[in-house]
């Protein structure tokens, strides 16, 4: 019996379970579509008000105060040249996809984290799923999210968030699982609660590996929002997708170089930060 006459329809299942989510949750997918749209544009809106100058000042100083004068000058002058290359309301864009998709997705992953790190089961279950949205192909996730919620920035942020989810919830059970057992175990000898175990013994000397899963995040949704502006999401993807149709040189390496500025300051900033987690647990 030749195997290829023995066809699985997975295709056909999935296809099917796809058309009753979108016929008999109508209703859930506008809802999520308005709130995150909603956020998007504050957001967008919010980086976009001010003048160029204003914002790039409140960014250098960021970087300032994260890490030194050098990064600060670094940031003024990196974000200074995107806006005479006129990508500025397009990095804004990105930034903005970014900062919501990656906040929804750590908050989705920190407790996916912390639940797997306090149960095995639910470890074992969680773990070949994160490994599916790891290396399932970019592109797949927006196919489903386009028939759920259409064309635009919503279809790309929700594809985001799935595709840069898996790094926090993993490093954060990473991270939980490292903590000297006899810590926790002197936490318990006090007679503390779990919960203060988890906030004020593991979460606090776990935070510089849970903060390297935050960078990581950052870092798949920038990657996936570039991507998302195939389907619609704007932004510097948008101009790199341009560039490409066109085969217009210029303008895709104007829009992948405003990619790397904005990629190198939230690396460098969330970098910081856990560096800074680090210093405090080892005191």
């Amino acid at each position: 019996m030749n195997l290829q006459d023995l066809r699985i329809p997975i295709g056909e299942w999935v296809d099917a379970m796809v058309d009753w989510l979108t016929v008999n949750l109508e209703w859930m997918f506008d809802g999520i579509a308005e709130i995150l749209g909603s956020l998007i544009d504050a957001l967008e809106m919010a980086l976009q008000w001010p003048p160029a100058l204003v914002t790039i000042a409140i960014l250098a100083l960021i970087a300032l105060f994260a890490r030194n004068w050098k990064f600060g000058l670094f940031t003024a002058l990196s974000f200074g040249l995107i806006a005479t290359m006129g990508q500025w309301e397009a990095a804004m864009s990105t930034l903005a996809l970014v900062l919501v998709a990656s906040v929804l997705a750590v908050l989705i992953g920190l407790p996916l984290g912390i639940i797997a790190a306090r149960n095995q089961t639910f470890s074992s279950i969680l773990r070949p799923l994160l490994d599916f949205m790891q290396t399932m192909p970019s592109f797949v996730y927006l196919i489903p999210a386009i028939i759920f919620f259409g064309i635009g920035k919503v279809p790309g942020v929700v594809a985001t968030i799935v595709f840069s989810m898996p790094p926090g919830a993993r490093l954060t059970e990473l991270g939980l699982r490292q903590v000297d057992a006899e810590v926790v175990e002197a936490g318990e000898a006090f007679g503390a609660s779990p919960t203060k175990i988890l906030t004020r013994v593991q979460i606090p000397l776990a935070l510089p590996t849970i903060m390297a899963g935050v960078n990581q995040v950052i870092m798949l949704a920038l990657s996936m929002v570039v991507i998302a502006g195939i389907v619609g999401a704007g932004g510097l993807g948008a101009e790199v997708f341009r560039g490409v149709t066109r085969l217009n040189v210029g303008l895709g390496f104007e829009g992948g170089l405003s990619v790397v500025i904005v990629a190198v300051f939230l690396d460098r900033i969330t970098s910081a930060f856990g560096s800074k987690a680090s210093s405090r647990t080892s005191k």
